[in-house]
């Protein structure tokens, strides 16, 4: 359907981004080690939407996540769908919290229906590609030299997904 322009099709989540850097591993000789800064305190959250087209619908909060805070970012998406539009989530507990629940109806009749994935099957949103790609690639070491940075690199890469950045798929 989404093929066929029938329907947009958003896979959505939440993804954590802190100073202490995801390097899954790094070729270094004894004589040039690569060295970079872990630390603890201020993080970033980002809730997003993605197509398979690499448009991103997101929010970036210094804050965690709740309820409210997912209901009103998603308020805020169905402002913008013009048609039939499916988002597919997993199913942590913020997604199938009371309030979030809630609002499916509403959402629905604004054309916006929510679609749960199978417990356990984070390999079926395609959003997890992005946030793998942003952490282990697209985020050069420099961002972890301090918090500002992180917050510069973050939303630069996120402002230019489907631009600069994109997932083929």
């Amino acid at each position: 359907m989404e093929d066929n322009g029938y329907i947009d099709l958003y896979f959505g989540d939440e993804s954590h981004f802190g100073l202490t850097p995801n390097v899954p591993y790094a070729w270094q000789t004894k004589e040039n080690q690569i060295l970079l800064p872990a630390a603890k305190g201020k993080f970033l959250n980002v809730v997003g939407l993605m197509t398979r087209k690499n448009d991103l619908f997101y929010e970036v909060l210094e804050t965690t996540f709740n309820s409210e805070r997912l209901i009103s970012f998603m308020d805020q998406f169905a402002l913008t769908i013009n048609k039939k539009t499916v988002v597919i989530l997993d199913n942590s507990p913020i997604h199938k919290s009371k309030k979030f629940i809630n609002k499916l109806d509403e959402w629905r009749e604004k054309d916006l229906f929510i679609y749960f994935l199978p417990p356990y099957s984070p390999e079926l949103n395609l959003i997890e590609i992005l946030w793998r790609r942003i952490k282990y690639n697209w985020l050069p070491f420099k961002s972890y030299i301090c918090f500002q940075n992180l917050k510069d690199s973050l939303t630069y890469v996120l402002n230019n997904f489907g631009i600069e950045y994109d997932i083929i798929f």
